[in-house]
């Protein structure tokens, strides 16, 4: 064995054994999770999945489909408890920002506020940089859950004239969004809300430009599969598809979501992002084909650019519309 394979070798131990201890502590962090009492709100919850989210959030190297049995089985349990303490936060703040006269001034007590708002930011930069065009007009949000953050940033943010409607299965979860909208005339003429399971939502789907699919709607692999292959049949033509996913040991917190799934639902991946930092999930932008011209042919199957940083026009947005903010809040421009 030459040296240099002496030193790919060593590199590579190396590397299983960062994955293995990260694997280890993940496991711990689970079991201790799984021992509370209430995933409410508390000292306690806050606490351990503020050091499960700060453990996930560098970048890993480690591949969570590869995993053996016993740690793809405590993933899948952790990531559901996830999604049971990310449904627990979301209805506390809502009812604590329900209790203000308008609710809509007091978004930043959610303590992930910023990260919904970089996020909403990056995803219609993705959107305007692979799906040109005019902006899109009517939007959906298949599991915006009672403290909806996504469509009201992107509502009040970067599509003032577009309408939304949200889907959630959960009634209780839709109450407690509309009353976030109630003390905004224009906002709530612009956002709706609907209890149902997007596998009974069928000929709506035909009427957006854009859907969005939340990270935890299908946890399972073979769940969002069936909702993007549902998603594929019926909406329009042409229409984009805006999917979360997660990448490296963010695969611990959220479902990770196989391109080829996307595409094997009847979309042509347009980009596949995995961004750094506080922005926690990945984005996939996708597009249903739309209808080919008579003798001709309408796109082309591509397989998406993977970035794994903003992209240059992205960036260059998100700096535009930051000084159009700054601008306004000094009277240079209506607010």
């Amino acid at each position: 064995m030459t040296l240099e394979m002496e030193a790919v070798a060593m590199a590579e131990q190396e590397e299983e054994k960062e994955v293995q201890l990260l694997v280890e502590k993940i496991t711990d962090l689970a079991v201790a999770i799984a021992k509370l009492p209430s995933l409410s709100p508390s000292p306690e919850v806050n606490a351990l999945f503020t050091e499960l989210v700060m453990t996930c959030i560098p970048p890993s190297r480690v591949d969570v489909d590869q995993l053996g049995p016993e740690a793809q089985d405590m993933r899948a349990r952790l990531i559901r408890l996830c999604a049971d303490a990310e449904g627990h936060l979301e209805a506390h703040y809502s009812d604590l920002l329900a209790a203000h006269d308008n609710p809509l001034d007091h978004l930043a007590l959610f303590p992930y506020f910023n990260n919904y708002i970089n996020l909403s930011q990056l995803e219609y930069g993705l959107l305007a940089r692979h799906v040109p065009g005019p902006p899109p007009s009517r939007l959906a949000f298949v599991g915006s859950g009672p403290l909806p953050l996504s469509s009201l940033v992107l509502a009040a943010r970067h599509l003032p004239a577009a309408s939304f409607d949200n889907y959630d299965i959960c009634a209780e979860a839709n109450d407690r969004a509309r009353r976030l909208v109630r003390a905004n005339d224009g906002l709530a003429a612009r956002m709706a809300f609907h209890t149902s399971d997007v596998a009974d939502v069928t000929r709506e789907l035909a009427a957006y430009d854009v859907v969005f699919l939340a990270a935890l709607v299908g946890m399972a692999a073979e769940e969002k599969a069936r909702v993007v292959e549902h998603l594929g049949r019926h909406m329009a033509p042409g229409a984009a598809l805006v999917v979360r996913s997660a990448h490296g040991a963010r695969g611990f917190l959220y479902p990770v979501v196989d391109p080829d799934e996307i595409r094997r639902g009847g979309f042509d991946v347009l980009a596949v992002h995995h961004p750094e930092g506080e922005v926690i999930n990945s984005v996939i932008i996708a597009r249903k084909p739309p209808v080919a011209a008579e003798g001709g042919h309408a796109h082309a199957h591509g397989h998406g650019a993977v970035m794994s940083r903003p992209c240059q026009c992205c960036e260059m947005e998100a700096r535009a519309h930051q000084k159009m903010e700054e601008m306004a809040a000094m009277g240079k421009l209506p607010s």
